[in-house]
């Protein structure tokens, strides 16, 4: 029993003195060189031979480097940095090391996707976030941090419905990424699918205000849906005649529709002299992406649940 705490305590003085030193060397060697080159250049790049390198301690040098990564980020953001190059690659190197820290994607993410405060990278921070979700698939924040790169930073509405959706099915997952996944795919145009997310979501759901919210969002649909196949219409008409239909009447007529469209209230949509289809009404469907006259804002309890 002695002979194994004097292993051991011998065992922890080597590695105090082992990380002691490092710290020391590492700060000598910022010193010496020239402050130009101290943060674009990583003398070990590569991910799997720092690995090797760290001699079992993967955990203590992923904090290290996520410290680095951090401090490397902050330094240029007050900075005003024109580039940050090392970010990406300090940010590989923490994820390699200990691919479940899940702090260092999800700010990761942010740092390097933004490009009013950040790298400007969105394809570097997408492929951080699906290695983070390759390694801890049962984490929906790594799904909902995608979905908002491919949103917000990339405007790619079908992938962000298609990851939201992915994230939407993972154990304990937050309700709301259903209703993320649709929103994306009504503005990505995927009526389809999208009707198929909120009927989901309405369906699943126990909370009142998010099943009030599915139905308003479906009452949209169906309006996006009616104005969008009225205003092919109109500019069908327009490719065949050389002008602009000169009532409903005559539109509905040209597309061999007998009866009146309305909307879910009941009202007829109307034609604008510019051939603008629009709904009676605009407050009554909030959520509406079509049909809106131009310039139109819903109500302002609304508009947080966009």
């Amino acid at each position: 029993m002695k002979h194994r705490k004097k292993i051991s305590v011998i065992a922890a003085t080597c590695l105090v003195l082992s990380l002691a030193a490092s710290s020391l060397v590492l700060h000598r060697t910022d010193q010496l060189r020239p402050q130009a080159t101290l943060d674009e250049v990583l003398f070990l790049s590569s991910p799997k031979v720092i690995k090797r390198a760290s001699l079992g301690f993967d955990g203590l040098m992923a904090c290290i480097y996520w410290t680095r990564a951090v401090q490397y980020f902050g330094s240029h953001l007050r900075s005003n940095a024109p580039n940050y190059n090392l970010l990406a690659p300090l940010l590989e190197i923490t994820t390699h090391l200990d691919p479940h820290l899940v702090i260092a994607y999800d700010f990761g993410s942010t740092f390097l996707a933004s490009r009013q405060y950040g790298a400007g990278e969105p394809e570097r921070a997408i492929d951080l976030m699906n290695y983070g979700i390759q390694n801890n698939p049962d984490n929906w924040r790594l799904y909902y941090d995608l979905g908002f790169v491919y949103y917000t930073d990339l405007g790619e509405y079908k992938k962000a419905a298609e990851t939201f959706e992915r994230g939407s099915h993972v154990p304990n997952a937050h309700p709301f990424l259903k209703v993320l996944a649709a929103q994306m795919a009504q503005h990505a145009g995927e009526y389809q699918t999208a009707r198929m997310l909120w009927s989901a979501t309405y369906q699943s759901s126990q909370d009142k205000l998010i099943k009030a919210s599915a139905l308003e969002h479906l009452r949209a649909l169906r309006v996006d849906e009616d104005v969008t196949h009225l205003q092919q219409g109109v500019t069908r008409f327009g490719e065949r005649t050389g002008r602009l239909p000169a009532s409903m009447a005559e539109l509905l007529a040209s597309m061999g529709l007998t009866g009146i469209p309305v909307d879910p209230d009941g009202h007829p949509y109307k034609m604008t002299p510019e051939g603008r289809i629009e709904v009676r009404v605009p407050d009554d469907f909030p959520f509406a992406t079509k049909g809106l006259p131009p310039g139109y804002r819903p109500p302002a309890k609304f508009h947080t649940q966009e």
